[in-house]
């Protein structure tokens, strides 16, 4: 099992370039704690469960700190809110902190929910709260005992740090593991501003990655 400073790092989406991303550090939030952590989904990166113990486990997760193998990104994508299609919607209160792979080969993206403001807020404030993340939490780890394909939460972490909704809630940070964050918007981003030659990059690294079975069988 390793510690948190072992991490191995190697964040393909970020090579792709500022086409596809846009880099931004965390916002930290204020007098952070461990809410909970999921021993499950800290073995996916072989981390050992007493890590979560650490001082440095919350400042990881909660923005204060950050690996220095790290590479924050705002990913930029398109698609439907509300009823209407958005023709930039992109992260605009998570990050994708980088790709971490494994001891088995198998990598894994830490996406930080409520990292604060992005070129991709649209006014709004960066932040998650407590009582949603928590949900995510639940739902996510419940989803995949439960043999359902969804994201895996790692951690939350908490705030006294105010945040603002139809009440007053306090904020969170939520880390999420998927084998990709990439999602159809991400095409439909490229394909309806006409940027073919970034849309045929973006399909070239989801194949190389993801499924590079299909690229044996062209």
């Amino acid at each position: 099992m390793k510690t948190l400073t072992q991490l191995t790092f190697d964040n393909r989406f970020a090579r792709l370039g500022d086409t596809f991303s846009t880099a931004v550090q965390p916002q930290p939030l204020s007098e952070p704690h461990l809410v909970v952590a999921s021993e499950a989904a800290m073995a996916l990166l072989d981390l050992d469960p007493t890590q979560a113990e650490l001082p440095l486990f919350t400042e990881l997760f909660a923005g204060h700190k950050l690996w220095s193998t790290a590479e924050p990104r705002a990913m930029v994508y398109s698609g439907h809110q509300f009823g209407s299609y958005n023709p930039q919607l992109g992260d605009g209160r998570g990050l994708l902190l980088g790709e971490v792979r494994n001891q088995a080969g198998a990598y894994w993206d830490l996406h930080l929910k409520g990292a604060g403001q992005t070129p991709y807020s649209r006014m709004g404030d960066g932040r998650a709260v407590l009582r949603s993340s928590i949900r995510e939490f639940l739902a996510s780890e419940h989803l995949h005992a439960l043999g359902i394909p969804s994201s895996r939460a790692l951690c939350v972490t908490g705030s006294s740090e105010p945040v603002y909704r139809e009440r007053q809630e306090r904020g969170a940070m939520l880390l999420r593991l998927a084998p990709s964050h990439v999602r159809f918007g991400h095409f439909e981003f490229f394909y309806y501003t006409r940027q073919h030659d970034a849309l045929r990059q973006l399909l070239d690294h989801v194949l190389t990655c993801h499924f590079p079975e299909c690229l044996q069988q062209a």
